[in-house]
């Protein structure tokens, strides 16, 4: 049986994950929102922020098409390994774990989005990193995946207090996640915990009074499957 939820990548979506009611998971110690489905509800292609309760576990389990996870709160740990608040992960197809977290942890986590065998597996203590510079003074980035042969690309991005409006063109499409702050566009104000996704050839009309940091993928469409029907 599948299941779609925001399934159409030609619609732009913008989802408030912190006004979400919290939905079960198969492990009774991790809960989930889900803000995109596609396939069937436990294996299909998915974007969620997930909770892992204190001393909770996860079964052992494989991850086709692999696994991205940033860790937004707590330490998520596995037999890898304890990653704390601002790791990134990409764990590739075929990786194998079980997770778990001793005192709690929240997550951004995307399932079944990054097909082929030779990808790397990343870990990324993301605080460490430096702020690089890009083309406007009011904004900077780290760049957390990008590898040849792939069209995905994942960053942080850190936009200045009063940062200017400006138009931003995704040709590809985008994915944007709130992690500190806020920003404003043409639909209104965005906290912390929003997720948006922005259709192929978007023009986005942004700012931010307040500064913030965002993490963003673009290309990844390329990797997403699309279901004509929202709800």
């Amino acid at each position: 049986m599948s299941a779609t939820i925001n399934g159409d990548l030609s619609v732009r979506v913008v989802v408030d994950t912190s006004a979400m009611s919290w939905a079960d998971s198969p492990s009774a110690s991790v809960l989930r929102k889900r803000v995109h489905l596609v396939g069937p509800p436990e294996s299909g292609q998915v974007t969620s922020v997930v909770r892992y309760e204190p001393e909770s576990t996860f079964a052992p389990h494989d991850h086709p098409d692999g696994e991205e996870i940033l860790v937004l709160d707590g330490v998520f740990s596995d037999e890898h390994g304890d990653w704390p608040a601002g790791t990134y992960l990409l764990n590739p197809h075929g990786f194998r774990h079980a997770p778990f977290s001793r005192r709690g942890c929240l997550l951004f986590v995307k399932l079944r989005q990054f097909p082929g065998k030779d990808r790397r597996h990343v870990v990324i203590a993301t605080d460490s990193l430096d702020w690089q510079a890009t083309d406007s003074p009011d904004r900077a980035i780290k760049l957390l995946y990008r590898q040849p042969g792939y069209s995905d690309t994942t960053r942080l991005e850190r936009w200045a207090p009063d940062d200017a409006p400006r138009d931003l063109r995704y040709a590809d499409g985008a994915e944007i996640f709130v992690l500190d702050g806020a920003f404003e566009d043409e639909l209104g104000s965005h906290g912390v915990g929003t997720w948006m996704r922005l259709p192929a050839e978007s023009v986005h009309h942004a700012s931010s009074r307040a500064g913030c940091i965002l993490y963003i993928k673009e290309g990844g469409f390329a990797y997403l499957k699309s279901n004509g029907a929202n709800r």
